[in-house]
C-alpha cells in the first residue's frame, strides 16, 4: 500500500471508519464491505466512498473526479463526468493520485520523461530519467509511486484504471517529449507501465466511454 507522507491523527482516521461503516450498515450492507484506507481519506474520499466486491473497481486519477491534484494545482475536466459519477454511485471508483501518495505537494514543477525516446519502461529499467523543468531528477520518486499504485491496485482488486493521458506517470497513449515545449509523442507514464506489466488495463480519460459499454456488457 502507498506511503503517504503527512499525518493524520488516529482519533479522526477512526471516526471516519466509523462513518463510512455506519453509512453501509444504514444502506443494508455488510460493514466488511467498507473500504476506508488512508490514501483514500487523505484525497478526501473515505467517508462517502463504498466499494461493492459485486462491481468492477476501476482506479481513477483522483484529478478526474474533481480533487485539485495536479501539478498545476487543478482537476481535469472530461466529456464523461456523466459515466464517473454513475460509477461512484455504483461503488466502482478507487481514486488515486499516484505523485502525492508519494509526497508530492500541489502545486509542483511539471515534469517530463528525458531520454532517448524512452517511456516509462525505461524509467522503471533505469534508463530513462523523470526530470523536472527545474532541472532536479525525480525519478526515484516516480518509480516508488508506480510500485505503489500497482499494490494499491491490487489490494483494492482493480482490474482497470483510468488515468490521465500525457502525465509521466498517468499517460497512457501519450507522454511529453521531455522538452518543456509542448510537444508530445506516443508512450506512456511510469505508473502505466507498471501497472500494466502487472495485467491491470489501463484507459486514457478519453476512451472511458469504451470502457464503460465493456463493463456494461
Amino acid at each position: 500500500m502507498p506511503e503517504i507522507v503527512g499525518e493524520l491523527d488516529s482519533k479522526s482516521y477512526d471516526l471516519c471508519v466509523e462513518k463510512s461503516e455506519k453509512r453501509v450498515a444504514l444502506a443494508g450492507a455488510s460493514a466488511g464491505l467498507v473500504q476506508a484506507r488512508r490514501v483514500a481519506l487523505l484525497l478526501g474520499f473515505c467517508a462517502d466512498t463504498v466499494y461493492r466486491p459485486d462491481m468492477d473497481r476501476i482506479l481513477i486519477s483522483a484529478c478526474l473526479v474533481g480533487r485539485p491534484v495536479r501539478y498545476n494545482g487543478t482537476d481535469k475536466t472530461t466529456d464523461a463526468a456523466d459515466i464517473i459519477a454513475r460509477w461512484g454511485c455504483e461503488g466502482r471508483l478507487v481514486p488515486l493520485c499516484p505523485e502525492i501518495a508519494v509526497g508530492f505537494p500541489t502545486p509542483r514543477p511539471p515534469a517530463e520523461i528525458c531520454g532517448m525516446d524512452g517511456g516509462g519502461a525505461d524509467v522503471l529499467a533505469g534508463t530513462a530519467q523523470v526530470v523536472e523543468d527545474i532541472g532536479r531528477d525525480v525519478s526515484a520518486l516516480y518509480i516508488r509511486a508506480a510500485h505503489d499504485t500497482v499494490a494499491f491496485a491490487k489490494r483494492y482488486e482493480c482490474r482497470h484504471a483510468v488515468l490521465t493521458d500525457g502525465s509521466p506517470s498517468c499517460g497512457s497513449t501519450f507522454i511529453y517529449d521531455g522538452t518543456f515545449s509542448g510537444v508530445t509523442r506516443p508512450g506512456m507514464g511510469a505508473t502505466t507501465a507498471a501497472l500494466r506489466q502487472a495485467n491491470v488495463h489501463v484507459w486514457p480519460e478519453t476512451q472511458i466511454a469504451a470502457l464503460d459499454a465493456l463493463l456494461r456488457r
